[in-house]
């Protein structure tokens, strides 16, 4: 297996041509010898997450919009959280999952109250899951670019310019492809 990606972004190159992933932005929770877990995170749909997920309305992120996490589940919510503030020798409350520099899982079974310092919080349908090895073999096809997140990443205000933003602040040739038009044909 070759280096865990969770806690990372998996940005679709060019060559993803897939509709579930193609020109999508990936925050990976997950990725180790059973398989890798994440969730798309610049594909919000017309939906009110609020709504779908009132218990939770008041701590959800505006614009409060559902986003689809990916074509696993697709009748499950999940919640992708940031809680920045937490400290490490902290216990980690029952509602919470860290994954990386303060992004984590919401469990949104849990008490909402109990999340009072919650920053951000998105709610998703669906997620990406890779069966142990898939993920590897699509990187090595050149799926995918692994690149390092932000904490921010998942809860911009501009999901629709994310793939595009993330490229663009890599370095080298990689910074490139944050100009890559939405369809190269048309260029």
């Amino acid at each position: 297996m070759m280096e865990s990606a969770a806690g990372r972004l998996l940005v679709a190159t060019p060559l993803l041509t897939d509709s579930n992933f193609e020109r999508t932005v990936i925050f990976v929770g997950i990725h180790d010898a059973g398989g890798a877990f994440g969730v798309v995170i610049n594909r919000p749909v017309e939906a009110s997450a609020r709504d779908l997920v009132p218990e939770w309305a008041h701590r959800i992120s505006s614009p409060g919009v559902l986003h689809a996490g990916g074509p696993v589940e697709r009748s499950s919510f999940l919640g992708l959280g940031l809680w920045a503030g937490r400290d490490s020798g902290d216990p980690v409350p029952e509602w919470w999952t860290p994954i990386r520099h303060g992004v984590g899982l919401v469990n949104l079974a849990a008490d909402p109250d109990e999340a009072r310092d919650l920053e951000a919080l998105r709610i998703y349908h669906g997620y990406a899951g890779w069966a142990p090895g898939q993920l590897d073999t699509e990187i090595g096809e050149d799926a995918w670019f692994v690149v390092d997140a932000r904490s921010e990443d998942p809860f911009t205000d501009r999901p629709d310019r994310l793939w595009n933003a993330v490229l663009a602040r890599q370095r080298g040739t990689l910074a490139l492809y944050g100009n890559y038009p939405a369809d190269a044909h048309l260029n």
